[in-house]
């Protein structure tokens, strides 16, 4: 699974002034906090995008909740874990150093999308957007890894890695379970092993 120090080390190397590296930064933060598979953030290629079912910059929203605490609404119009007519919604709140609603703030000063484009996506150097396609990103991301010692971050490396640094600062399992969407006894194990 993924671990803080390892999100502080993609950090500290990606440049986030980058379309490329920007996208990355908010995928990974938003996949390790809201608990989501690196697949529900992502397309296998760039022709696969479908806006009735890929997450586009109208589904992510800012906002604040009546104590005026800022959180990002994102509403999945898919995702694996429901069926094929419901929706998913993900709620991410602020946080400390490694916060994923900085890194979507980011990437919306970097990347200029329109409404119905990818929320995932970052620009060439001629302005074209471009989706963020999972094995790019997963590439990407590993080579940073390898390169600070670890193995290889996979889909699920975020969800379970997400799942377990809750665990650690206290969350009830009962809430993670819910947050994470987990319906099967994998999430048992989990915090077994946790």
């Amino acid at each position: 699974p993924i671990t803080t120090p390892m999100l502080h080390a993609l950090h500290e190397t990606l440049t986030l002034s980058d379309p490329f590296d920007a996208c990355i930064w908010a995928r990974a933060t938003c996949s390790f906090f809201g608990l989501m598979h690196f697949g529900e953030v992502s397309i296998t290629s760039c022709a696969a995008f479908n806006g009735s079912c890929h997450l586009k910059r109208s589904d992510a929203i800012l906002t604040a909740d009546v104590k005026g605490c800022p959180y990002t609404h994102l509403h999945l119009p898919a995702s694996k874990t429901t069926a094929p007519d419901e929706s998913q919604d993900i709620f991410l709140v602020e946080q400390r150093g490694l916060c994923p609603l900085e890194a979507l703030k980011n990437l919306a000063a970097i990347v200029s999308a329109l409404p119905n484009d990818p929320l995932f996506s970052w620009h060439d150097y001629q302005g074209q957007i471009h989706p963020m396609v999972c094995n790019a990103a997963l590439s990407h991301i590993n080579s940073i890894l390898s390169a600070h010692g670890w193995g290889n971050a996979f889909g699920y490396s975020f969800h379970i890695g997400g799942a377990s640094f809750y665990l650690t600062v206290g969350v009830d399992p009962e809430v993670i379970c819910l947050h994470g969407h987990w319906k099967s006894l994998t999430y048992q194990a989990l915090h077994q092993s946790v």
